[in-house]
């Protein structure tokens, strides 16, 4: 059977999508998550460690100019959750793009993009457990635990929380979030008030002449610019989350606007305006990849217990991405089970309707990075978020691929799109996918670190041409079922 029938069939049935899901992977989930849990989801998702402490070495790196490539790298990320903010409006989905693109690019499509995901989040999830383990060590009370045990509890304390309900896992995000904008918000107050009082930090007087005195926006260059912004994107990594979440909310029609639309100015405000402030109270040499740049500013006017404070943060928003990694790879391989593109048990789901199948099996590759950590402790989380960016960079290019097809489909009058829309499509999907293939392409100028990582997309597309011939054929018979059952 074609899948233009199956197709025709699902829109068919949609007047009838209350009873029947349009995609089989939504059926079985409670709606427990409100408005504030994915409002939060979408702030945690939008800061995390690649602000808190990956900005250090960028600063470094690139100077104040950081705060640009945070900008542009911004306005595309808020290009892709918009897109996938219409396609929720359009037919809310626990499987999220996933679904999107089975429907809109075939079952070859949401493999590919189930996968590469699956790759992204459970490569994440070893930096993530990385970190914890890193983090705790800067505390002399864990000092003599291994590395590997630390990774393996933290493991098990987030596994816990996400097999226990949706509504757990949605409290647990929110309070997390609110730490980490309190945080941003406290240091804002403090860079603000050092800024007008012209406060020395570090035996520098801050402001404009901070930046005009160490070699200007640009003090090495355009190129180091240009290097950062793969490791920028990383950073927006999770703003994707608010399309999965959106699945297992009552009232997505009206969540999912507001928290897409206040992505922007989050991403404004946070990021780009923390950088900013960074850049006008120290010079950029004076911050290292080693050290959080808040903790730097923060140590150099004395506030004492600084360091703890941070360390504490950062810990926060490593548990924060782990748990959001489990979360929405749970769901995302229930939507490909049910299709028949991944493992039948990754289907299975508690009596407290969370999908532990998926979960389960992403901590179970979690599990070898508790084997990495204990290989290679210093090499594992530079390993792992170097793959990671592959899988992100690929899922949003999808998103965007779905979306021009979602409104070509729209424009010929198969479908209806909401009112809430992407601006500018399909210039806005165009370019953005360029960006994105852009800063993949950039990755070759770090032959340390990125040239490697693109070495390892041949061997990534062999495994996923494998696997697609493994499964074929069960997603054919899934796919014929399906049709059997919508034209009875």
């Amino acid at each position: 059977m074609s899948k233009d029938a199956v197709n025709t069939a699902v829109a068919a049935s949609r007047t009838d999508a209350a009873q029947v899901p349009a995609d089989a992977g939504d059926a079985g989930y409670s709606k427990d998550l409100k408005a504030r849990h994915v409002n939060m989801i979408a702030i945690g998702g939008a800061i995390g460690t690649g602000l808190f402490l990956g900005a250090g070495g960028r600063l470094h790196n690139a100077g104040p100019a950081l705060a640009i490539a945070y900008l542009v790298c911004g306005v595309f990320a808020f290009f892709v959750v918009r897109a996938l903010g219409e396609l929720v409006l359009y037919r809310p989905s626990s499987g999220s793009f996933v679904s999107y693109a089975r429907e809109f690019l075939g079952e070859k499509g949401a493999y590919v993009a189930g996968w590469m995901y699956f790759l992204n989040w459970s490569t994440t999830g070893i930096a993530d457990i990385t970190a914890i383990a890193l983090y705790t060590h800067y505390w002399s009370l864990f000092t003599d635990i291994p590395q590997w045990v630390l990774a393996l509890i933290a493991l098990a304390v987030v596994l816990a929380v996400n097999l226990i309900s949706v509504k757990i896992f949605g409290e647990m995000e929110f309070w997390f979030a609110i730490i980490k904008v309190a945080t941003l918000v406290g240091f804002m107050f403090v860079g603000i008030f050092l800024l007008a009082t012209q406060h020395e930090v570090g035996g520098t007087t801050p402001g404009v002449s901070v930046i005009a005195d160490s070699g200007g926006v640009f003090p090495h260059g355009m190129m180091p610019v240009v290097l950062v912004m793969q490791g920028v994107i990383f950073a927006y990594a999770a703003l994707e989350l608010v399309g999965v979440a959106a699945g297992e909310t009552a009232e997505p029609e009206k969540v999912v606007p507001r928290a897409v639309n206040s992505i922007m100015w989050r991403v404004g405000l946070f990021y780009v305006g923390s950088v900013v402030l960074l850049a006008l109270l120290l010079p950029g040499s004076v911050y290292s990849a080693d050290e959080s740049p808040f903790v730097t500013v923060l140590s150099k006017i004395g506030v004492p217990a600084a360091g703890d404070v941070m360390n504490l943060v950062v810990l926060t928003a490593a548990m924060s991405s782990l748990n959001s990694g489990l979360y929405s790879t749970g769901r995302i391989l229930r939507s490909m089970a049910m299709a028949g593109s991944a493992p039948r048990f990754t289907a299975r789901m508690n009596r407290s309707q969370v999908p532990y199948g998926g979960i389960l099996l992403t901590c179970a590759v979690c599990v070898l990075g508790v084997g990495l950590n204990y290989l290679m402790p210093s090499q594992a989380f530079e390993i792992v978020l170097n793959v990671a960016s592959l899988g992100i960079i690929s899922t949003w290019v999808i998103i965007m691929v779905c979306h021009l097809i979602f409104v070509r489909r729209a424009k010929a009058g198969l479908l209806e799109r909401p009112s809430f829309r992407l601006p500018g499509s399909p210039v806005t999907e165009i370019a953005t996918v360029v960006f994105l293939l852009a800063c993949l392409g950039m990755m070759w100028n770090d032959p340390e670190v990125g040239r490697k990582t693109l070495l390892l997309i041949p061997l990534i597309a062999a495994m996923l041409v494998t696997g697609w011939y493994a499964v074929h054929r069960r997603v054919n018979r899934t796919e014929d079922q399906e049709l059997t059952e919508l034209t009875k």
